[in-house]
């Protein structure tokens, strides 16, 4: 007995020693030989509720530089696109006056807000997802009242207003869509809008949609054949979901999907209805615990693996491309953390760790169910003349990119083909879908790629609550290297570093900065190159060090 217990003590001695050592020293091992697949671009995809603020000065700002951040054209995704109104932009609200009637009931057509919208977009080398709702005022079944004034901390059934209804009439509905892709192939030409997508309405599952699950199939047959008669080549899908895990959700899905496999089509009598793509939404759920924010991926990843394997449950979709259409740490960009302090993430690093760790395990899923992964929208912009660092879900305020926006010039610089990084301190996708992030350690994981003449090693240190943490040596191997010599750049995002909230701070959170505070905050919110420099390689292997903040994010960059 003394022996045996003498023997499970070593043990435990023994793991414990383990424990601590890889809680000391983590360690990543990449080999630039095992590749996985090609590195997709999902994460250039981007979101909002708000049209109107695209042709403002932010908004342009912004757009320009998620356009440059990209090595490929950015998809992005704002609601509200056939909304009545005269453009006046509002939190949670927008509108282009797109379609009118005149005193005989007769359709007056007018592009001119709609146009600045996708122009803005299209001549910075973007393209639509182009999102056919909401309902015009002339059109609702109930149209007043129309216009909300939401602001934060009103309940969020405040915006549901006319535009959530069925249309009065759906012929009127179809030829509204027919006149609106007709007009974006004479704007912009055939070959462009081939290349964009388009769907209907947004989350008829929840607060969006006043109609019947039979209502909306019906609307989504009547948009979908006025597109196709306007181009038949144009691309459409749907139904971008809310709760994807949810049950309702999923029934919601799979009568969606069904409906457009072998349903009667509302608007020819024909079977079937077209599908050229599958979206649905994914949403995390951050809480405050003892006046700390706790964040919670798993409803997200859960979300993302449900809607995952519904599309391959199906033989006429499992090939289908699938876009998330909202894939976010929670469900209102718009909430700020003065309202909402739950999402106080939002500033600084702890959203740019999220996103790294997250956007690490859509690959992960993805790879697994063997689903045609286009893209996850982060639904994510700016809110224009706003107070500075509100704490909304946006990339930038003010004009000043946020610490979230570097990681995505991060995931710019990586191409290629994806390769297997391993680490000892990543915690498994299962336990991730189970509980998150919430053990004594951080989750200190890596995404990596390797072009013809680079490589790229994207390393995160994150963590469910928002507390501090140890500052972790972090030791990245890298293996097969092809060439003697290469050029070697870390970037990171940390408090010290590509963080505009920490400098912020610093000058005692200004809500009005001067000029010179404010060039000074624009420079603080770029990505940061720590070092830099050209290291011979021995045995075609090199290890990079790298002292990694609690939240941090660093990319280690190999040219050659």
């Amino acid at each position: 007995m003394r022996k045996l217990l003498k023997y499970c003590l070593t043990i435990v001695f023994f793991q414990s020693c383990i424990a601590f050592i890889h809680a000391q020293s983590p360690e990543i091992k990449v080999d630039l030989k095992q590749e996985i697949a090609p590195m997709m671009p999902v994460w250039a995809w981007f979101g909002y509720d708000e049209p109107n603020y695209t042709y403002m000065k932010d908004g342009k700002k912004l757009l320009s530089e998620i356009a440059d951040l990209s090595p490929v054209p950015v998809y992005v995704r704002t609601h509200s696109m056939l909304v009545s109104g005269d453009g006046t932009a509002a939190l949670k609200w927008g509108s282009t006056n797109a379609y009118t009637e005149d005193s005989s009931g007769n359709p007056i057509y007018n592009w001119k807000i709609v146009d600045s919208i996708f122009d803005t977009y299209v001549s910075r080398g973007m393209k639509p997802l182009a999102q056919i709702g909401f309902m015009p005022e002339a059109l609702s079944t109930h149209p007043a009242p129309y216009r909300h004034y939401w602001k934060p901390g009103d309940p969020y059934t405040d915006i549901i207003t006319g535009w959530a209804y069925p249309p009065k009439d759906y012929d009127k509905w179809r030829n509204l869509v027919y006149e609106w892709v007709k007009h974006s192939v004479e704007r912009y030409g055939q070959k462009e809008v081939e290349s964009w997508y388009w769907e209907v309405w947004n989350e008829p599952n929840g607060h969006y949609w006043k109609g019947t699950r039979e209502e909306f199939l019906k609307m989504y047959d009547y948009a979908a054949d006025g597109l196709k008669k306007a181009l038949p080549t144009a691309k459409i899908g749907g139904i971008n979901i809310a709760g994807t895990r949810g049950k309702g959700a999923q029934e919601w899905t799979n009568d969606f999907i069904k409906h457009c496999i072998s349903g009667v089509n509302y608007a020819t009598g024909k079977t079937g209805s077209p599908m050229d793509a599958i979206l649905f939404h994914a949403k995390g759920w951050p809480k405050l615990v003892d006046g700390t924010v706790r964040m919670d991926m798993a409803p997200q990843l859960n979300d993302i693996q449900t809607g995952f394997k519904l599309t391959m449950s199906y033989p006429e979709t499992k090939d289908l491309p699938v876009i998330i259409g909202e894939s976010d740490p929670e469900g209102c960009a718009a909430c700020g953390m003065a309202t909402n302090p739950e999402n106080a993430y939002r500033n600084g690093t702890m959203y740019s760790s999220y996103t790294a760790a997250s956007f690490a395990r859509k690959y992960i899923l993805a790879d697994q169910t063997k689903v045609n992964f286009l893209g996850a929208v982060s639904w994510s912009f700016e809110f224009e003349n706003q107070p500075w660092f509100y704490g909304f879900r946006d990339l930038a305020t003010n004009g000043v990119d946020k610490p979230v926006l570097n990681v995505f010039r991060m995931f710019g610089m990586m191409s290629g083909k994806r390769l297997k990084a391993i680490s000892n301190r990543m915690y498994p996708i299962e336990e991730v879908l189970k509980s998150s992030v919430r053990g004594e350690q951080s989750d200190i994981g890596a995404l990596a790629t390797k072009d013809k003449k680079s490589a790229a090693i994207m390393v995160w240190n994150y963590h469910d609550m928002d507390k501090a943490g140890p500052t972790e040596n972090v030791n990245v191997s890298i293996e097969n290297i092809p060439v003697k010599k290469a050029t070697l750049t870390i970037y990171m995002i940390d408090k010290e570093n590509s963080n505009s909230y920490e400098v912020w701070k610093k000058m005692g959170s200004p809500q009005n900065p001067t000029p010179k505070q404010i060039d000074t905050l624009e420079k603080s919110g770029k990505l940061k190159s720590i070092s830099a420099e050209k290291i011979k390689i021995s045995d075609a292997k090199t290890v990079v060090p790298l002292k990694m903040e609690r939240q941090a994010v660093g990319l280690i960059k190999l040219d050659w």
